[in-house]
């Protein structure tokens, strides 16, 4: 039936002459049919027509009617092909037509109808279901009435049918107005639940009175009414589900091939006798990780009620047929399909009847953009539970739920499994593993915690989205939104399970199809990343317990004196007194400020740590953090609605503010004591009047200037956890709370995180945020505090917020980096530092890198170099460790390690043009800085494990030497436009694996153009004076002798210069024997041009730049042994230039033997 929509206003009085009809209550079940439902096909509509013959049920219980009956043919949605109805004739009352027998046929029935009113009629009447074709108009349902009528009536049925096309032309013309007011009024008259009240918003929205169905596959329709009230309650009174036989179950169970086997026991050890009564089958193997108790072929959790479609998407009910074994099943559930673009969809499964938690970060733009021509499309079986996404390009199904596992909604416990169209699926964070899943039966946890880094174990964030890969290169994205502790299954089906322990289903799915495009959809969804300043490119430098000023003095000038590019410097949290934040100890760290304006002076930035977690062991009135939190009432608070007590690794207690809240709510209670710069703690400071910590803004600030203690980022945030370094988890050294207990978790499922209970290393699951329970919000934590921390240090410093975390959640990327936390200086750790920054690049996260050297134990001569080599290229590049580790500076471990890191950390700042380039893409277009190899060919399968290497941008490869001992390394150079050293230009290799030396690991593939900035080579290197340097460019040909590239240029640390074109953007390209810019966009001032490199060309007579000959001061020189061309020239960059050049022969290089044409000392 078609919706009626809700009209406040009134406009007749109710007529009890009317009745609202329920279309399931007059559904006919033919033999043997399993449905009262019948197939709509091709948009048929049936209406009830009714009988007041008296004597009809007593003809049914004599025999057949002696009527004429005509015999439809129908197909069941459930039942049976080809299930014959039959249909009654009947004189009796029918007001909207009636069927003449020769093919007329009546109008659409709309779901109020006439009362008659028979003086003596029986109450009992029956009903049947008419067929119809398209509406016709009024004469022509006038002609269809004349055949019937006797001769002798003719003037009396004349006046009649002119009569009844009156009335239907009038009903038709008021059908919108007083005949659907009316109708509608007596529909809400009978279903004032269903009704929409401003006033008092329901959980959910009913679709009443409509449940319709509809199948993608075939475009026919369904309509049924909605399920009775009392017969839910029956339902649920009587809690009775569907049997099945042992046969029928033993046949369902025989149809399950091995690897399409989900769990159905995942909690506890499975048994046999509870696996069948849950209703799913039970084999032992010997395979590890095949489940021994599995679903069905078909679990009927639940059953469809309803589906309504609009041009924005559908949403579909269900009811609960079958408990789930788990306490708490969802009674009534709904699924959302929402059509958010051509690209994107968002399937949302939740509780019908009662909210549930959802995140409140990343915040999302729910709004559908115009469909132009849909990537996908969407089916839905009301046969089957679950649905199925289809690409609309090949017909490929990506995501199909359709009887797949269980679909299982309850409280505490929410699975659903799908599975894919590829077994190459990436991301799934945070974890320590393959850049590329392993398929093989494989489950781990997602639940942010303070550990290191280990196989197998969940680690500080929360990233459930994935890429997936098809061997034709066709990919697509899913993220699922969710906050709670969760599981990931994957089985080598391909198949994939969610098993989370709250809140609700939320995916996204992104249909791509390249790569790169699925990351950019994504990122459009959760928020570009930020862009970063740019002197955070440069190379920084930290350690855990300097111990002092002069220490951390000592350090910075070794390593400036030595010539090591360099740009921040760091300290951890000894810096503090008493590991308080927001001060400092004046007796070892006397002199601070003045080393921070030391630094300024020389163009270099400073950093210190904060750990959230505010101290609770001072005395009242000593620490103004903690006295104004109390007042502000902004920390945590346990299930007795006291402050939550937790400990520091020091043995100091320390509170915990409950930032998980509204940003602006958050910010407030944030800014002040970002506001505040560590300051010395002194006597006058604890007597200070309590006053004093409730001072202004303005004058806080004022204060910080005068102490010049500005630090230029804020690292390593704790996000309200205890004050030991890096644990933003949040990470706490009691399991809950250190003053009082925590309620019994009580959790029918723990997710695989190796701890007994959640709350272990963190705070009570009971403790009590502004959002909610930490329960749910405890994978929130680092997001919520990083939003409120962006904001106050951009509204404090006026610049771009700089902040490193190591918990991490979804769109983390939009205001944080992050690094991989606390790993060992280990050579296998050092190899996993290269999947996790790839899946990082994945998550929108682009700011990411690891610890140089490691942070656990003594990093070797050996290690280290190697590790200065790949960690310069990553795009958060520190060198950092713990104050247990000895010191593994560049300086502190030899020449060796110096000289390694000085060549590596010099091409690095060359490349800082290229870099903030593509963190501008990044953060305007959803493009990667750091991308797998495949990115940029992704249907060559064989790029796709492929994680010892890694691509910037699309054009420079790192290939790191990574096992110890090595002097060389064997890399793979895929496509056919060849690869050079980015350091001599000389050809390396073409579509083959070559192996690489110490001087080879950095190459420029062909058909690139890379700008670069020498930085100077006497004195300390900078981003300060590098950027004030000529700009180059390194032109790397394709095979036809073509390339691109662009610059990307603004100040480097102003807020919004793109937004507000404060920037300068302008594009380069090579076309044979030619070079030409083009100024896209001119805002902001761009260093000229002194110097451009060609590769690989032939001999060359003359150059001309602008058309006119390169003469003195321009210059050209050509090395025949290497094939490179130099031109050094002075170009501004604000207008338009082009360089040319002519060879002294022509040659040409027909395609099957450009490899060989190439030349170079390297060629195969």
């Amino acid at each position: 039936m078609p919706k009626i929509p809700y009209k406040p206003e009134k406009t007749r009085e109710d007529d009890e002459d009317y009745e609202i009809v329920s279309f399931e209550d007059f559904c006919d079940k033919s033999p043997g049919s399993k449905t009262d439902l019948l197939t709509l096909n091709d948009n048929i509509n049936y209406r009830l027509c009714y009988e007041s013959d008296k004597g009809s049920k007593l003809a049914e219980t004599e025999g057949e009617s002696s009527r004429s009956a005509d015999r439809h043919t129908e197909t069941s949605l459930n039942g049976p092909k080809g299930v014959t109805f039959k249909r009654r004739l009947s004189n009796s009352f029918a007001p909207f037509g009636r069927y003449n027998g020769k093919g007329g046929r009546a109008p659409l029935f709309s779901g109020v109808i006439p009362k008659p009113k028979n003086e003596g009629e029986s109450g009992a009447r029956e009903h049947r279901y008419q067929r119809f074709s398209e509406q016709r108009n009024i004469f022509q349902r006038a002609w269809e009435h004349l055949p019937g009528l006797g001769s002798g009536m003719l003037g009396v049925a004349l006046v009649c049918a002119l009569c009844v096309a009156a009335w239907w032309a009038v009903g038709g013309a008021v059908g919108g107005t007083w005949g659907e007011e009316h109708y509608r009024k007596l529909w809400e008259k009978t279903h004032p639940d269903a009704i929409k009240k401003p006033l008092s918003p329901m959980p959910y929205e009913k679709q009443a009175p409509e449940y319709r169905y509809h199948d993608h596959n075939n475009l026919s329709t369904k309509n049924k009414s909605n399920a009775t009230e009392r017969k839910k309650t029956e339902l649920n009174k009587k809690n009775v589900y569907p049997e099945r036989t042992v046969e029928v179950l033993q046949d369902m169970c025989s149809k399950v091939e091995e690897l399409m086997k989900f769990d159905c026991f995942p909690q506890g050890i499975a048994n046999e006798k509870d696996c069948v009564k849950r209703g799913c089958c039970w084999k032992s193997t010997d395979t590890q990780g095949v489940p021994f108790c599995y679903y069905p072929s078909h679990f009927d959790s639940f059953r469809f009620l309803n589906m309504t479609e609009d041009k924005h998407g559908m949403s579909v009910y269900m009811e609960k047929v079958r408990p789930s074994g788990f306490p708490a099943d969802f009674e009534v559930a709904r699924m959302d399909f929402k059509y958010l673009s051509d690209d994107a969809l968002q399937i949302k499964i939740y509780d019908a009847e009662h909210k549930r938690f959802e995140p409140m970060q990343p915040e999302i733009a729910m709004v559908s953009k115009p469909l132009a021509k849909k990537k996908y499309r969407v089916q839905v079986d009301g046969s089957l539970i679950g649905f199925k996404v289809i690409r609309n390009s090949d017909n490929v199904t990506i995501v199909n739920t359709q009887d797949v596992g269980g679909l299982i909604l309850s409280d505490k416990f929410l699975q659903i499994s799908a599975t894919l169209a590829t077994s190459h699926v990436f991301g799934l964070g945070e974890k320590r593993a393959r850049f590329m899943n392993d398929l093989n039966w494989k489950t781990f946890a997602l639940f942010n915690r303070d550990r290191p880094p280990t196989e197998g174990l969940n680690l500080y964030g929360t990233q459930p989205f994935y890429l997936a890969v098809e061997h034709d290169g066709n990919s697509h994205g899913m993220l699922l939104l969710n906050s709670n502790a969760m599981d990931i299954v994957l089985q080598p089906t391909p198949g994939i399970t969610y098993r989370t322990t709250g809140g609700i289903l939320n995916f996204f799915v992104f249909m791509g199809p390249s790569p790169k495009e699925v990351v950019a959809q994504y990122t459009e969804l959760v928020g570009r990343p930020f862009m970063p300043p740019y002197w955070s490119l440069g190379f920084h430098l930290c350690r855990f317990n300097y111990n002092s000023v002069n220490a951390t003095r000592n350090v910075w000038k070794a390593n400036r004196d030595a010539g090591i590019p360099f740009d921040v410097q760091w300290n951890d949290i000894d810096y503090m007194h008493n590991h308080n934040d927001f001060t400092y100890d004046t007796e070892r760290f006397a002199g601070l400020p003045e080393f921070v304006k030391e630094l300024h002076s020389e163009g270099m930035h400073y950093m210190i740590i904060i750990d959230p977690g505010v101290g609770a062991s001072e005395e009242p009135g000593t620490y103004p953090p903690y006295d104004r939190g109390v007042e502000m009432d902004i920390f945590v608070k346990n299930n007795t609605n006291q402050i939550l007590i937790g400990q520091k690794p020091c043995e100091f207690a320390d509170t915990f503010p409950r930032n998980v809240s509204a940003n602006a709510r958050c910010q407030a209670r944030w800014r002040p004591r970002l506001l505040e710069r560590p300051r010395a703690r002194t006597e006058r400071a604890r007597q200070a009047p309590a006053n004093r910590a409730l001072r202004t803004i303005g004058d806080i600030l004022a204060q910080h200037h005068e102490l010049d203690l500005y630090a230029d980022g804020l690292g390593h945030l704790q996000h309200l956890a205890v004050t030991k370094d890096d644990m933003n988890e949040p990470s706490n050294f009691r399991d809950g709370a250190a003053v009082g207990s925590c309620a019994p978790e009580q959790l029918p499922y723990l997710p695989h995180t190796s701890d007994t209970q959640l709350r272990t290393h963190t705070l009570c699951m009971d403790a009590r945020h502004y959002a909610g329970r930490h329960y749910d919000v405890h994978n929130l934590y680092s997001i919520t505090e990083a939003v409120a921390t962006y904001f106050s240090l951009a509204e404090i410093r006026g610049k771009r917020p700089f902040i490193i975390t190591r918990s991490t959640f979804v769109g983390m990327g939009k205001y944080a980096g992050h690094w991989s936390g606390d790993i060992s200086s280990e050579w296998h750790d050092m190899r996993s530092t290269i999947p996790e920054l790839l899946s990082f690049s994945l998550f929108g996260i682009p700011m990411m890198g690891a610890d140089i050297c490691g942070f656990r134990g003594d990093a070797t001569v050996e290690l280290c170099k190697r590790w200065m080599q790949l960690g310069a290229f990553y795009p958060f590049s520190r060198n950092h460790n713990s104050d247990t580790s000895k010191p593994q500076d560049p300086v502190s471990l030899g020449p060796e390690v110096v000289e390694a890191s000085r060549s590596a950390l010099r091409l690095r700042y060359s490349l800082l043009p290229y870099y903030y380039t593509l963190f501008w893409r990044a953060h305007v277009y959803g493009d990667t800085v750091v991308r797998p190899l495949f990115f940029e060919a992704p249907e060559q399968t064989n790029l796709h494990e492929i994680d010892t290497q890694f691509m910037v941008g699309p054009y420079v490869m790192v290939t790191p030497i990574l096992e110890q001992g090595a002097a060389v390394t064997r890399a793979e150079f895929p496509g056919p436009h060849g690869w050079y050293n980015i350091l001599d230009g000389q050809f390396m290799a073409c579509d083959k694996s070559y192996e690489l030396t110490d001087n080879e690991t950095v190459s420029v593939k062909g058909g690139g153009i890379i700008p670069l900035q020498s930085p100077p080579l006497q004195g300390p290197v900078t981003t300060t004076n590098t950027r004030s340097s000529p700009l180059q460019l390194l032109v790397a040909p394709d095979r036809d002798n073509r390339a691109t590239g662009e610059l990307y240029w603004d100040d480097g640390d102003s807020l919004n210069t793109y937004e507000e074109q404060k920037y300068s953007h302008i594009e380069f390209s090579l076309n044979n024997t030619e070079i030409r810019s083009n100024v896209q966009w001119w805002g902001y001032g761009v260093p000229s041009l002194n110097r451009v490199t060609v590769l690989n060309q032939p001999p060359i007579k003359m150059v001309a730049i602008n058309d006119q000959p390169c003469v003195k001061p321009c210059e050209f020189t050509y090395n025949a042994q290497s094939k490179v061309l130099q031109v050094i020239a002075n170009l501004s960059l604000d207008k338009p230039f082009n360089i040319k050049w002519y060879v002294t022969h022509k040659v040409k290089a027909p395609n099957p033997n450009w490899r060989n044409w190439m030349g170079g000392k390297n060629n195969p």
